[in-house]
Parts: C-alpha cells; sequence; structure tokens
C-alpha cells in the first residue's frame, strides 16, 4: 500500500497482502451467532434499586450492558457522529497533516494498531484524542471539518458526565457508597477513539480489530446505527451484538474487572462499527 491510511478514497477490490490473516487466526464468520439477551437497561427509570440490580447481574454475566435514557443528548451525538465522518471524508492530504505513527502523541490519526510491532495489520483508521481537560487538549484537536472542536469537546463533556453516573452505580451494585469508585480513582483521564472501518474487500480473511480486552476501567461505546459489527466472547462463543436505537454500549475494562485502582474511562465512537472482533461486511 502507497498510502498510509485506508480512508484515502481508494476502493480496493481484494486484500492487500499485509491484512490477510493466517488461516488459522481467521474470522470464522458463519460460526458468529447473534447474542439475544444483551442488557439494555434505562437509566431514566425511576426505580433507582432496580437499575442497580440491573447493572450488577449484567457486571457479573455478561461483563457489558446497554444504556438508553442516559442523558447524553441526541443533538449532541448526532453532531459528533456528523463531524467524524466529515473528518473521514475529508481530502487524504487534509488528515495526513494530523497523522502519527508515534503512540505517546495525545492527538493524532493513525492506522490499524501498531504498526511496529504487529505482523498482520488490522482493517481501521482511527483517530485518537485525548479528552480532559480539555482547555488543555482542546487547542490541538482537529481544526477542519470548522464545527469540530465545539462538537466533540460538547460530546465529551456530556459522555463524562455518563461516566461518573455510571461508576456510581456500579459502586452501589457492589454495596459501596455510591462515590467510592470516584473517590479511589481521584482526578480521572479520559480519552476517545473515532474508529473508520471502509468496506472490506474480503471480510473473511482479516479484522478491523481481533479479540481484546480493553485495558482501562470503563468504555463507552457509540456504534453506528446502521451497520452491525461488533462481537463479544461469551461462554467460549463470539456473539453478534447488533446497535441498539440511542444507546450506549458499556464495556468493564480489565482494570474494573480485577478489583484494582482504576484511573480513566474511555469514548470509543464507531464508524459504521467498532468491533470487539469483526470486521465490515459491505
Amino acid at each position: 500500500m502507497d498510502t498510509k491510511v485506508l480512508s484515502s478514497g481508494i476502493k480496493y477490490l481484494t486484500l492487500p497482502e499485509s491484512y490477510i490473516r493466517p488461516e488459522s487466526e481467521r474470522p470464522r464468520l458463519s460460526e458468529v451467532l447473534a447474542c439475544e439477551d444483551v442488557p439494555v437497561i434505562d437509566l431514566g427509570c425511576e426505580d433507582r434499586a432496580q437499575i442497580v440490580q440491573q447493572i450488577g447481574d449484567a457486571c457479573a454475566n455478561f461483563g457489558f450492558f446497554q444504556v438508553i435514557n442516559h442523558g447524553v443528548s441526541l443533538e449532541g451525538v448526532e453532531k459528533m457522529i456528523g463531524v467524524a465522518s466529515d473528518f473521514f471524508r475529508l481530502p487524504v492530504e487534509e488528515k495526513l497533516k494530523v497523522y502519527s505513527d508515534d503512540p505517546s502523541k495525545t492527538m493524532r490519526l493513525s492506522t490499524s494498531f501498531n504498526l511496529h510491532k504487529e505482523k498482520v495489520h488490522n482493517w481501521r483508521d482511527y483517530l485518537r484524542l485525548h479528552c480532559y481537560p480539555l482547555d488543555q487538549y482542546v487547542p490541538e484537536w482537529p481544526s477542519n471539518p470548522p464545527p469540530f472542536k465545539e462538537a466533540v469537546s460538547n460530546y465529551c463533556a456530556e459522555v463524562r458526565e455518563l461516566g461518573f453516573r455510571l461508576q456510581e452505580l456500579i459502586s452501589e451494585s457492589l454495596g459501596l457508597e455510591k462515590n467510592y469508585i470516584k473517590k479511589a480513582l481521584g482526578e480521572q483521564g479520559q480519552h476517545m477513539a473515532v474508529n473508520y472501518y471502509p468496506p472490506c474487500p474480503e471480510p473473511e480473511l482479516t479484522y478491523g480489530l481481533p479479540g481484546h480486552t480493553d485495558p482501562n476501567a470503563l468504555t463507552i461505546l457509540l456504534q453506528d446505527s446502521q451497520v452491525a459489527g461488533l462481537q463479544v466472547l461469551r461462554n467460549g462463543k463470539w456473539l453478534a451484538v447488533d446497535p441498539h436505537p440511542n444507546a450506549f454500549v458499556i464495556n468493564i475494562g480489565d482494570q474494573l474487572q480485577v478489583g484494582i485502582y482504576i484511573y480513566s474511562f474511555t469514548i470509543l465512537l464507531s464508524l459504521y462499527y467498532i468491533p470487539v472482533q469483526g470486521i465490515d461486511y459491505l
């Protein structure tokens, strides 16, 4: 591949060799079943004890759940998706102004996962942003498209509040004071990964992202509403999690799962989808 990113406008008819996984590591798409019983928790319910019970059950039995009536405005979500989509539609030379393969940078466009260490690449581009404190990081964010900084900063602020609310509910589900986790964490960081998965010509040969766990404490995922692709591993089987209208997927990260001190929560925004395992069928 001559270009640094997949979102270059090139329509691939075959999968470039650097993305083809060994046969033993390829997705078995025909074996992926639908996850029919994903917990969907209504945070607008007036019965707080019921919400706490549902979250506790979901954390113990699934490790993830979806939330609706979560307090993040529909306008904010739509603007976030709009500016993210517009960013990846920019001319490639404009996007490459913020490209870097240096993982230490607090704002960068990149591709795959770790180009320097991996043997086979992943079929995705992503824009990585540090989001807290906003006044420290917003100045380095992309200025194009023009509404980007305002739309993303407003969205980040709303989702941060959702993250704190979820921490309270998780604390209560463990029989702790509602502010226990927040107090234990102190000043928490916040990151966003805006993932873009272009149409893949041979999805049976590669992944957008291979199977993984999230190393942080809490992931708040906004899926694309039109295209499914998120998969989770449960009881030894990969299950497809379809988008739910106006919902976020909440994933319990490694740090919460093992019960040690945690330092941040992460926002993920999917364009077309963000898989735990999977690849775009378009």
